[in-house]
Protein backbone atom coordinates (compact mmCIF):
# COMPACT_ATOMS: atom_id res chain seq x y z
CA UNK A 1 0.00 0.00 0.00
CA UNK A 2 1.25 3.39 -1.23
CA UNK A 3 1.01 6.47 0.89
CA UNK A 4 -1.04 8.10 -2.40
CA UNK A 5 -2.80 5.27 -3.18
CA UNK A 6 -6.13 6.60 -5.21
CA UNK A 7 -4.86 10.13 -4.92
CA UNK A 8 -4.47 12.03 -8.43
CA UNK A 9 -2.23 14.62 -8.53
CA UNK A 10 -1.46 17.57 -11.17
CA UNK A 11 2.30 18.35 -11.10
CA UNK A 12 3.45 21.82 -13.09
CA UNK A 13 6.72 20.85 -15.40
CA UNK A 14 6.58 17.41 -14.45
CA UNK A 15 8.70 16.77 -17.62
CA UNK A 16 11.96 17.00 -15.86
CA UNK A 17 14.32 18.20 -12.94
CA UNK A 18 12.29 18.46 -9.84
CA UNK A 19 8.88 18.23 -10.92
CA UNK A 20 9.71 14.84 -12.71
CA UNK A 21 11.35 14.05 -9.42
CA UNK A 22 8.30 14.45 -7.58
CA UNK A 23 6.65 12.83 -10.05
CA UNK A 24 8.31 9.58 -9.65
CA UNK A 25 7.67 10.15 -6.01
CA UNK A 26 4.20 10.52 -5.99
CA UNK A 27 4.03 7.36 -8.70
CA UNK A 28 6.02 5.21 -6.36
CA UNK A 29 3.18 5.88 -3.75
CA UNK A 30 0.52 4.84 -6.10
CA UNK A 31 -1.11 8.33 -6.92
CA UNK A 32 -1.75 9.05 -10.67
CA UNK A 33 -0.55 11.83 -12.31
CA UNK A 34 -1.34 14.54 -15.12
CA UNK A 35 1.71 16.44 -15.81
CA UNK A 36 1.91 19.84 -17.99
CA UNK A 37 4.53 21.54 -19.22
CA UNK A 38 5.56 23.27 -22.32
CA UNK A 39 7.29 20.76 -24.31
CA UNK A 40 4.99 17.91 -25.63
CA UNK A 41 7.55 15.63 -26.59
CA UNK A 42 9.40 15.89 -22.97
CA UNK A 43 6.10 15.42 -21.33
CA UNK A 44 5.56 11.95 -23.61
CA UNK A 45 8.82 10.45 -22.54
CA UNK A 46 8.32 11.39 -18.78
CA UNK A 47 4.74 9.74 -19.07
CA UNK A 48 6.33 6.38 -20.63
CA UNK A 49 9.09 6.63 -18.23
CA UNK A 50 6.65 7.01 -15.16
CA UNK A 51 4.31 4.30 -16.49
CA UNK A 52 7.08 1.99 -17.30
CA UNK A 53 9.01 2.24 -14.30
CA UNK A 54 5.99 2.23 -11.42
CA UNK A 55 2.92 1.55 -13.54
CA UNK A 56 1.20 4.76 -12.59
CA UNK A 57 -1.53 6.09 -14.61
CA UNK A 58 -0.33 8.95 -16.42
CA UNK A 59 -1.84 11.77 -18.16
CA UNK A 60 -0.79 15.72 -19.77
CA UNK A 61 -1.26 17.83 -21.71
CA UNK A 62 0.76 20.87 -22.71
CA UNK A 63 0.29 24.02 -21.22
CA UNK A 64 1.73 27.52 -20.65
CA UNK A 65 0.90 28.62 -16.83
CA UNK A 66 1.02 32.21 -17.65
CA UNK A 67 -1.98 31.44 -19.83
CA UNK A 68 -4.66 31.60 -17.45
CA UNK A 69 -6.83 29.56 -20.40
CA UNK A 70 -4.78 26.93 -21.22
CA UNK A 71 -4.54 25.76 -17.14
CA UNK A 72 -8.35 26.08 -17.07
CA UNK A 73 -7.95 23.67 -19.79
CA UNK A 74 -5.51 21.53 -18.11
CA UNK A 75 -7.54 21.23 -15.30
CA UNK A 76 -10.59 20.37 -16.62
CA UNK A 77 -8.58 17.77 -18.98
CA UNK A 78 -7.44 16.08 -15.34
CA UNK A 79 -10.81 16.23 -14.19
CA UNK A 80 -12.41 14.24 -17.80
CA UNK A 81 -9.44 12.12 -17.19
CA UNK A 82 -9.44 10.61 -14.03
CA UNK A 83 -12.32 12.39 -12.83
CA UNK A 84 -11.21 14.28 -9.39
CA UNK A 85 -8.41 15.97 -8.14
CA UNK A 86 -6.52 15.50 -4.64
CA UNK A 87 -3.30 16.91 -4.87
CA UNK A 88 -1.93 20.41 -6.98
CA UNK A 89 1.71 20.95 -6.85
CA UNK A 90 3.26 24.01 -8.85
CA UNK A 91 6.77 23.66 -9.57
CA UNK A 92 6.98 25.09 -13.37
CA UNK A 93 9.21 28.78 -13.73
CA UNK A 94 11.20 30.12 -15.85
CA UNK A 95 13.11 33.23 -15.46
CA UNK A 96 16.64 35.26 -16.11
CA UNK A 97 18.90 34.09 -13.40
CA UNK A 98 21.93 35.25 -13.47
CA UNK A 99 20.72 39.01 -14.03
CA UNK A 100 21.54 41.48 -11.45
CA UNK A 101 18.74 43.12 -10.07
CA UNK A 102 20.16 46.40 -11.86
CA UNK A 103 20.75 44.58 -14.90
CA UNK A 104 16.62 43.08 -15.41
CA UNK A 105 14.13 45.22 -17.70
CA UNK A 106 10.67 44.61 -17.18
CA UNK A 107 10.35 41.98 -20.38
CA UNK A 108 12.89 39.98 -17.39
CA UNK A 109 10.92 40.26 -14.66
CA UNK A 110 7.34 39.29 -16.55
CA UNK A 111 8.86 36.34 -17.37
CA UNK A 112 9.07 35.01 -13.71
CA UNK A 113 6.46 36.67 -12.49
CA UNK A 114 4.29 35.61 -15.29
CA UNK A 115 5.52 32.00 -15.35
CA UNK A 116 6.10 31.27 -11.47
CA UNK A 117 3.53 33.62 -9.85
CA UNK A 118 0.75 33.84 -12.01
CA UNK A 119 0.66 29.96 -12.99
CA UNK A 120 0.27 29.59 -9.63
CA UNK A 121 -2.76 31.53 -9.33
CA UNK A 122 -4.31 30.33 -11.99
CA UNK A 123 -3.81 26.63 -11.17
CA UNK A 124 -4.48 27.00 -7.56
CA UNK A 125 -7.58 29.04 -8.36
CA UNK A 126 -9.10 26.44 -10.88
CA UNK A 127 -7.93 23.44 -8.89
CA UNK A 128 -9.56 24.81 -5.70
CA UNK A 129 -13.15 23.68 -6.60
CA UNK A 130 -11.87 20.39 -7.40
CA UNK A 131 -9.85 20.09 -4.26
CA UNK A 132 -13.20 21.37 -1.93
CA UNK A 133 -14.80 18.08 -2.99
CA UNK A 134 -11.87 15.64 -2.15
CA UNK A 135 -10.43 17.71 0.68
CA UNK A 136 -6.74 18.17 -1.01
CA UNK A 137 -4.05 20.18 -1.18
CA UNK A 138 -1.78 22.61 -2.80
CA UNK A 139 2.05 22.37 -2.62
CA UNK A 140 3.84 25.08 -4.15
CA UNK A 141 7.58 25.28 -4.97
CA UNK A 142 9.31 28.47 -3.80
CA UNK A 143 12.78 29.12 -3.33
CA UNK A 144 15.76 30.02 -0.65
CA UNK A 145 16.35 32.50 -3.65
CA UNK A 146 13.57 34.27 -1.93
CA UNK A 147 14.39 33.42 1.79
CA UNK A 148 17.83 34.35 1.80
CA UNK A 149 18.06 37.12 -0.79
CA UNK A 150 20.21 35.52 -3.19
CA UNK A 151 22.35 37.71 -5.79
CA UNK A 152 21.12 37.38 -9.38
CA UNK A 153 18.17 36.13 -8.55
CA UNK A 154 15.79 39.28 -8.18
CA UNK A 155 12.70 38.78 -10.26
CA UNK A 156 12.88 34.60 -9.17
CA UNK A 157 12.94 35.35 -5.93
CA UNK A 158 10.07 37.85 -6.36
CA UNK A 159 8.23 35.37 -8.14
CA UNK A 160 8.72 32.95 -5.71
CA UNK A 161 8.35 34.97 -2.62
CA UNK A 162 4.77 36.08 -3.75
CA UNK A 163 4.06 32.49 -3.99
CA UNK A 164 4.92 32.01 -0.19
CA UNK A 165 2.88 34.65 0.67
CA UNK A 166 -0.13 33.72 -1.59
CA UNK A 167 0.14 29.80 -0.45
CA UNK A 168 -0.36 31.19 3.36
CA UNK A 169 -3.78 33.39 2.35
CA UNK A 170 -4.78 29.95 0.94
CA UNK A 171 -4.26 28.10 3.92
CA UNK A 172 -6.30 30.81 5.75
CA UNK A 173 -8.74 30.96 3.25
CA UNK A 174 -9.44 27.22 2.17
CA UNK A 175 -8.96 25.75 5.70
CA UNK A 176 -12.44 25.85 7.00
CA UNK A 177 -12.98 24.08 3.31
CA UNK A 178 -10.34 21.45 4.36
CA UNK A 179 -8.00 22.49 2.27
CA UNK A 180 -4.18 22.51 2.94
CA UNK A 181 -1.70 24.74 1.37
CA UNK A 182 2.33 24.20 1.93
CA UNK A 183 5.98 25.35 0.35
CA UNK A 184 8.94 23.20 -0.68
CA UNK A 185 11.86 25.21 -0.67
CA UNK A 186 14.35 22.85 -2.40
CA UNK A 187 17.93 22.63 -3.48
CA UNK A 188 18.39 19.53 -5.89
CA UNK A 189 20.73 18.12 -8.69
CA UNK A 190 18.81 18.87 -11.54
CA UNK A 191 19.97 18.85 -15.34
CA UNK A 192 20.54 22.15 -15.24
CA UNK A 193 22.39 22.50 -12.01
CA UNK A 194 24.80 19.41 -13.38
CA UNK A 195 25.76 21.13 -16.40
CA UNK A 196 26.80 24.29 -14.30
CA UNK A 197 28.53 22.14 -12.33
CA UNK A 198 30.69 21.24 -15.24
CA UNK A 199 31.46 24.69 -16.35
CA UNK A 200 32.22 25.62 -12.97
CA UNK A 201 33.74 23.23 -11.09
CA UNK A 202 35.50 24.88 -8.14
CA UNK A 203 32.86 27.24 -7.94
CA UNK A 204 30.81 24.15 -7.42
CA UNK A 205 33.08 22.84 -4.88
CA UNK A 206 32.82 25.65 -2.70
CA UNK A 207 28.58 25.94 -2.66
CA UNK A 208 28.85 22.45 -1.24
CA UNK A 209 31.26 23.73 1.25
CA UNK A 210 28.40 25.48 2.51
CA UNK A 211 25.60 23.03 2.61
CA UNK A 212 26.69 21.35 5.93
CA UNK A 213 24.97 17.48 4.66
CA UNK A 214 27.64 17.92 1.85
CA UNK A 215 25.17 17.14 -1.09
CA UNK A 216 22.58 18.66 -3.24
CA UNK A 217 19.40 16.93 -2.78
CA UNK A 218 17.54 14.67 -5.11
CA UNK A 219 14.80 15.39 -6.59
CA UNK A 220 12.83 11.78 -6.22
CA UNK A 221 14.12 10.79 -2.98
CA UNK A 222 14.78 13.92 -1.02
CA UNK A 223 12.39 16.85 -2.29
CA UNK A 224 9.68 14.25 -3.82
CA UNK A 225 10.20 12.43 -0.57
CA UNK A 226 8.72 15.63 1.36
CA UNK A 227 6.19 16.45 -1.27
CA UNK A 228 5.11 13.12 -1.00
CA UNK A 229 4.35 13.43 3.00
CA UNK A 230 2.64 17.09 2.63
CA UNK A 231 0.13 15.28 -0.22
CA UNK A 232 -0.99 12.19 2.25
CA UNK A 233 -2.50 11.98 5.21
CA UNK A 234 0.52 11.96 7.27
CA UNK A 235 0.55 15.78 7.18
CA UNK A 236 -3.27 16.15 7.68
CA UNK A 237 -2.42 18.89 10.26
CA UNK A 238 -0.20 20.93 8.57
CA UNK A 239 -0.85 23.80 6.16
CA UNK A 240 0.81 27.59 5.90
CA UNK A 241 3.81 26.20 6.52
CA UNK A 242 7.25 26.76 4.05
CA UNK A 243 9.77 23.32 4.31
CA UNK A 244 12.98 24.41 3.37
CA UNK A 245 14.80 21.07 1.88
CA UNK A 246 18.20 22.76 1.77
CA UNK A 247 20.85 20.32 3.30
CA UNK A 248 20.82 22.44 6.38
CA UNK A 249 21.79 25.35 4.36
CA UNK A 250 18.57 27.06 5.12
CA UNK A 251 18.92 27.01 8.47
CA UNK A 252 16.23 29.19 10.00
CA UNK A 253 13.82 29.76 12.97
Amino acid sequence: MGLLDGKVAIITGGGKGIGFGIASAFAEQGASLFITGRTEGRLAEAAEKLKGEYGADVAYTVAEGSDEAQVEAAVAKCIEHFGKLDVMVNNAQASKSGTNLIDHTKEDFDLAINTGLYGAFFYMKHAFPELKKTKGCVINLASGAGLFGKPGQSSYAAAKEGIRGMTRVAATEWGPDGVRANCICPLAMTEQLAAWKEAYPDTFAATIKGIPLGRFGDPKTDIGGVAVFLASDLSAYVSGETITVQGGSGLRP
